[in-house]
């Protein structure tokens, strides 16, 4: 694994990865990580894709990880347009030096609304296929509700701080589906304990997210779910949706089958579902090797 930097376009500097094959490669692969983590804990991912002739390409956000400069940690200096176009500066940086490989791009959880909006923000990226992975459709009024009540803690404690009430609104509700004593607050992302130990323990993982962030990443996801955006995305491009049956983000498969369901209505022509036994890093589960194998066979068939 390889390191660099770049400038965000929001504040700081990007931290960026590279994975190399053995040989020259057939594909890139961008991997986009979720809200609270970085991407390191993707490299099993990772080195399976170049085991298989991918180029794998993937930055910590801004706020996140080895990222640094952007004001605070878990903040997106200059909002959730500023983060994709750091996503979209590393695309294109790869895509100078590979020209002519075929492109991909992969996002979980927060990533996945990160990917599906680059999808209709960058329509002409000329990828070759998108896997959306631990995603959800929420309720408008859900959404509204949610921003209100952000922008009221905002003025009360700044953008860059933390308010418990809006933490406990947006992720309070995940461990609830797991019984009523859990063992730890994160038991909600995986049913290995040795997973959610390793997430638990480790200081760059599970922080509570500033409101500025919170706010940010319920406006993209209402951004994502209007119209005229669905409307916007690349009709012929093909999108593999992948999730837990178990993940409450995903309001256990139901909002990723929403999804589905308003990616096919705005005339996407070539969106898969795929639910499998687990919670919400799917990557992570006893079962991710018919996970891998899925997407790999998903990529495979769009080279």
């Amino acid at each position: 694994m390889k390191e660099f930097e770049f400038p965000s376009k929001g504040a700081g500097m990007i931290h960026a990865y590279r994975w190399e094959p053995e040989g020259a490669p057939v594909a890139v692969v961008q991997l986009v990580h979720g809200i609270a983590e970085y991407m390191p804990r993707y490299d099993d991912f990772a080195k399976f894709l170049t085991s298989k002739g991918a180029l794998v390409v993937a930055e910590d956000h801004m706020g996140h990880g080895k990222s640094h400069g952007s004001g605070a940690d878990l903040y997106f200096a200059g909002g959730w347009t500023a983060a994709l176009e750091d996503t979209d500066t590393l695309q294109r940086i790869t895509r100078e030096e590979y020209p002519d490989l075929p492109f991909f791009l992969f996002g979980h959880s927060m990533g996945s609304f990160m990917a599906r909006s680059m999808l209709y923000r960058y329509p002409d990226a000329n990828l070759r296929g998108a896997i959306i992975c631990g995603t959800a459709w929420q309720p408008g009024a859900v959404l509204a509700a949610g921003r209100a009540i952000c922008g009221i803690e905002t003025k009360r404690l700044g953008e860059k701080n933390r308010s418990k009430l809006v933490t406990k609104l947006m992720f309070g509700s995940y461990n609830v589906k797991f019984g009523k004593h859990p063992r730890t607050p994160n038991d909600w992302i995986c049913s290995r304990e040795d997973v959610v130990d390793r997430y638990t323990e480790d200081p760059l993982c599970g922080g509570a997210p500033t409101l500025g962030l919170s706010r940010d990443m319920l406006s993209g996801i209402a951004m994502n779910q209007k119209k005229k955006n669905l409307d916007a995305m690349p009709k012929e491009l093909p999108v593999l949706l992948i999730a837990g049956k178990s993940d409450p983000v995903g309001a256990m498969g139901k909002g990723v089958e929403k999804t589905y369901q308003k990616f096919k209505a705005a005339g996407m022509r070539d969106v898969t579902l795929k639910l499998y036994d687990g919670r919400h890093e799917i990557l992570n589960e006893d079962n991710h090797a018919a996970v891998y194998a899925d997407i790999w066979d998903f990529i495979e068939k769009h080279l």
